[in-house]
C-alpha cells in the first residue's frame, strides 16, 4: 500500500505542475503573437477586458470580426471591424451611447491616419455614415463609420482612443 500512495503523493501534484506550466507558457505566447500585431485579427474577438476599456461593446451574432490594439505611452487604440444585423447596428450604437440619427450621411469619422493603421479604405460602394463622440475623464473617444450598402448587413468600423495624456480628469 505504501508503494502505491507514495509515487500517487509525489506524481499527482508534479503532473499538476508540469500542465499548468505548459497552458501558461501557451498563454503567453499568443499575447506575445497579439502585441506584436501589425494587421487586423480577423476570427477572434477583442477580449471582455479590452471591449470594456475601450467601450466597443461587440453585438452578439457578429460576423467578420477583426480587432488591432496600440499602445503609446499617452495614447491606447483599438481598431475594430464587424459585420452585423441592422438590429445588432442599434444596438452598439446605444451601447456606445449614441444612435443612427447621429449617424452623418456620405461621412467618414475616421480619419486617414487611422484607416492607414489598420488598413482601411473607405471608398467602397456605400452609403457611407459615420459619427464621432468625444467624452471627458477616463472615457475614450469613438469614430465610427458604418458602410449601410446591405442594409441588412452593415459592416461597422471602430476606433476607441485612451488617451492617458492629460490623466483621468474631466475638461
Amino acid at each position: 500500500m505504501r508503494w502505491t500512495v507514495l509515487p500517487l503523493l509525489v506524481l499527482v501534484p508534479l503532473g499538476y505542475v508540469i500542465i499548468s506550466a505548459q497552458q501558461s507558457r501557451e498563454s503567453g505566447e499568443s499575447k506575445q503573437l497579439e502585441a506584436a500585431a501589425r494587421h487586423l485579427t480577423f476570427g477572434y474577438y477583442p477580449s471582455s477586458l479590452q471591449q470594456r476599456i475601450y467601450q466597443v461593446p461587440i453585438p452578439y451574432g457578429a460576423a467578420h470580426v477583426g480587432y488591432l490594439e496600440t499602445n503609446s505611452w499617452s495614447t491606447s487604440v483599438l481598431y475594430v471591424q464587424f459585420t452585423t444585423t441592422a438590429g445588432g447596428l442599434d444596438t452598439f450604437l446605444a451601447k456606445v451611447g449614441t444612435s443612427r440619427a447621429a449617424l452623418r450621411s456620405g461621412s467618414s469619422e475616421i480619419s486617414r491616419s487611422q484607416a492607414r493603421e489598420a488598413s482601411w479604405t473607405f471608398s467602397g460602394p456605400g452609403p457611407w455614415s459615420g459619427t464621432s463622440m468625444h467624452k471627458n475623464g477616463d472615457k475614450p473617444d469613438h469614430a465610427i463609420s458604418v458602410d449601410l450598402h446591405d442594409p441588412d448587413a452593415p459592416t461597422v468600423y471602430v476606433v476607441s482612443t485612451v488617451n492617458f495624456r492629460y490623466g483621468f480628469r474631466d475638461s
